[in-house]
């Protein structure tokens, strides 16, 4: 149906538009949290910084369980037996027979997923404010589910394995940086591999990259992060198959958690912070004078 109409006496016609309610007081404080909002540097900052932090303490809090996670590491491996995917060894085998290649592989394990996931981030904040809030939702959700699946499931990596006959690259090149080896194994809970967040982060940073991105070839090494990230955490013997496969359900759950909070998945949200209408009283004062 079309518009209504009101003729007034002088046999002008106005258009009645209903007017949505956008100001800020209507939203309420539940409507403003899950609206988009401009994103503050020091928050986001403390946040993120805080976060991390939090992340890593529950990590390494929860208990190890070498036992139970070298029998769930069996248990992995004669399930990708019995699936015929239990290629990692001669994945892992293969790589470090190439040493250039595998000590490349091992400081991308050590850096990027770090340096990546930080710089998609700083894109998001100077670039896409509108859905920079509604993307981080996604990390969050993402990371904070996993610490679930380290508590009920902990699991030994594949260089780990009782009679795996796995070659743990960092040990035998003597590369720097993992926490789970040499070292810095002490600062890390070694048995949490399931699920892979090197997976959860990776595949996080390529599809918000390839669904915001403008350029078709940055929107092509998206996409091939995330599979790169795949071959390395194999190669390193760092991961196993399936730990991926609960990285990309993780990911889904972040999916998921935006989509209820914000009522869209963050690349369908305005890429700029819309300007709020102003309330009856700032409109008062804008108005001309007669």
């Amino acid at each position: 149906m079309s518009d209504s109409t009101v003729t007034e006496p002088e046999g002008r016609e106005n258009v009645a538009v209903p007017r949505p309610v956008t100001g800020e007081a209507a939203r309420g404080p539940l409507g403003r949290l899950r609206g988009p909002r401009r994103p503050r540097l020091w928050f986001e900052i403390l946040l993120i910084a805080v976060s991390y932090w939090t992340y890593s303490l529950i990590r390494n809090a929860v208990p190890e369980q070498r036992g139970a996670a070298l029998r769930n590491a069996d248990w992995i491996w004669r399930v990708e037996h019995g699936a015929g995917i239990a290629v990692e060894q001669s994945v892992n085998h293969a790589v470090n027979s190439v040493t250039w290649l595998i000590v490349g592989m091992n400081y991308y394990y050590a850096t990027l997923h770090f340096v990546i996931t930080l710089g998609v981030l700083v894109w998001l904040y100077r670039w896409h404010p509108g859905r920079y809030a509604a993307t981080r939702l996604v990390l969050f959700a993402t990371t904070g589910v996993a610490l679930v699946g380290y508590y009920l499931f902990p699991l030994a990596p594949p260089r780990l394995m009782r009679g795996g006959h796995f070659v743990d690259t960092v040990m035998v090149h003597h590369t720097w940086g993992s926490m789970a080896s040499g070292d810095l194994k002490h600062m890390s809970n070694q048995y949490a591999a399931m699920p892979s967040m090197h997976i959860g982060w990776s595949l996080w940073c390529g599809l918000t990259v390839f669904a915001l991105a403008s350029m078709p070839w940055v929107r092509v090494l998206a996409l091939l992060y995330p599979a790169l990230t795949l071959l390395v955490i194999v190669a390193t013997a760092n991961h196993f198959w399936l730990d991926a496969v609960g990285g990309v359900l993780c990911l889904a759950f972040g999916l998921g958690a935006a989509r209820v909070w914000y009522g869209a998945l963050p690349h369908a949200l305005p890429r700029r912070v819309p300007t709020p209408a102003p309330g009856p009283a700032a409109a008062a004062a804008q108005a001309p004078s007669p």
